[in-house]
């Protein structure tokens, strides 16, 4: 199982979704914001947006929060202008690390995320030190209790899904180009399958294997860099040993 799958299935089963609502609220306002601001404020006709605001409301973020975040993107509302940055780095035993952020001030974001590596035993790389080691694709999260395992295969490989892997956890992954990622989206809204999570991210192709100590390096580094505001999404590459899910 992927680094990223764990740290997402170790983050649901720990409920952080509620522990966390505020800073899921935030990064989800950020992304209509961008989205809306990049594309326009219609969703039917903005793919990124679409996508963002469905993410919205199945965090069960309010309507009229949702309305704002677009009408800033738009500039119909006076709002703050983010930029998008994504830092690379390699973390405990060489496993290499992702981080995209969005921020209003850089002067303030990179050396959080810098500390964040450096207390954890790694060290921030420099652009496309690390970003050869993963592929573009369109990756879905879905609970084993929402759907069987051959319908959610029909559904998705139907709608133009790459693969479906069954993980140890109670969680399916489906794996999709960037350009089937829509297409799979509206498959699943349209036959009630919910998603834990979907988006377009970075994975993998290639794991690299740690021990305990440094799987427990590697989990620290992973919730200082949840913690940070201006974080959105982590990707990595590390496997843990599966007894430490059990621990989690």
């Amino acid at each position: 199982m992927s680094g990223h799958s764990k740290w997402s299935t170790i983050k649901h089963k720990k409920g952080a979704a509620d522990a966390k609502r505020g800073k899921i609220f935030t990064r989800i306002i950020k992304e209509m914001t961008v989205a809306a601001r990049m594309g326009g404020g219609d969703v039917d006709g903005n793919p990124r947006l679409r996508a963002a605001v469905a993410e919205a409301k199945a965090s069960n973020m309010p309507k009229d929060n949702i309305d704002r975040a677009i009408k800033r993107g738009t500039g119909e509302l006076e709002g703050v202008n983010y930029e998008e940055l994504t830092y690379e780095g390699y973390g405990p035993g060489g496993v290499a690390v992702m981080v995209e952020t969005m921020t209003d001030n850089t002067n303030r974001t990179t050396p959080e995320i810098r500390h964040a590596f450096e207390k954890c035993s790694g060290n921030m790389g420099t652009p496309g030190s690390v970003r050869f080691q993963f592929e573009r694709k369109g990756y879905f999260a879905v609970e084993k209790s929402a759907a069987t395992e051959d319908r959610l295969m029909e559904v998705a490989l139907e709608a133009g899904a790459d693969d479906l892997q069954t993980l140890d956890s109670d969680i399916y992954e489906i794996y999709t180009t960037p350009d089937a990622f829509e297409q799979v989206r509206t498959a699943l809204e349209k036959n009630k399958i919910p998603t834990v999570e979907a988006k377009i991210g970075q994975i993998p192709a290639n794991l690299v294997k740690l021990d305990d100590q440094k799987s427990k390096q590697m989990m620290r580094l992973l919730e200082m860099l949840d913690d940070q505001d201006d974080v959105q999404n982590v990707w990595t590459n590390f496997d843990i040993p599966e007894e430490m899910m059990e621990e989690e």
